[in-house]
């Protein structure tokens, strides 16, 4: 599948839809122009690639709407080399957004299937990350300590470990919450105790499981 004049056209126009509502991040707003959506989607729904919502790409998970994507983008102030630890990487396509905008990405998945075709897709359009199989309530203590970190799935509340392994003057972006929705939330460690929690309205993610799927 290639990425067409159509499909940049249609990106142009997604990139002004989110735009009017709200975000005016110029740096997170091309970067979603820049990367090819479609290509994270099967072939037969590639027409709601370039809608303002969120679609399923199986093993219970979705690729996220890019209003949503956008809004954790700009909260998370991605700077050029910065080192951001994604827990679920699902498609692969924040992980490309963050690789726009010059992070250094660390991502985990927890479900084999979406582990093993972001690993060997997203290397093929040109996005460097690091990939692991596993848990993303335990983050990856070995590579820590992060200067961001994006959890990409609804959590019942701040995993202490992943506060952890947040370098000091580090953000993290997480949505807390129950099943039905959750508040999107930014944690900046100010201190080796000290965390400033700010609260950023409400949304809907698939929920953070802990362990491994199979």
């Amino acid at each position: 599948m290639t990425d067409t004049y159509r499909h940049k056209g249609l990106r142009r126009n997604l990139v002004q839809e989110v735009r009017n509502k709200g975000i005016e991040d110029e740096r997170v707003l091309e970067a979603i122009f820049k990367v090819p959506r479609h290509l994270f989607m099967d072939t037969g729904f590639v027409k709601y690639a370039y809608k303002d919502q969120a679609f399923p790409i199986g093993c219970g998970q979705t690729i996220s709407q890019p209003f949503t994507v956008a809004f954790q983008t700009h909260l998370l102030e991605v700077k050029k080399h910065c080192k951001v630890l994604e827990v679920g990487t699902g498609s692969g396509y924040q992980t490309a957004i963050l690789c726009e905008l010059g992070a250094k990405v660390y991502t985990i998945e927890r479900q084999r299937e979406l582990y093993i075709k972001a690993q060997s897709f997203l290397p093929t359009i040109g996005y460097k990350a690091t990939f692991f199989y596993g848990d993303g309530y335990e983050g990856k203590p070995s590579y820590a300590p992060f200067d961001r970190i994006l959890v990409t799935a609804g959590a019942a509340e701040i995993p202490e470990k992943l506060k952890a392994q947040l370098k000091e003057g580090g953000i993290m972006v997480i949505p807390v919450g129950d099943s039905s929705s959750q508040v999107m939330t930014r944690v900046l460690r100010k201190g080796e105790d000290e965390f400033e929690v700010t609260e950023h309205g409400r949304f809907v993610f698939v929920p953070l499981l802990k362990g491994k799927s199979v």
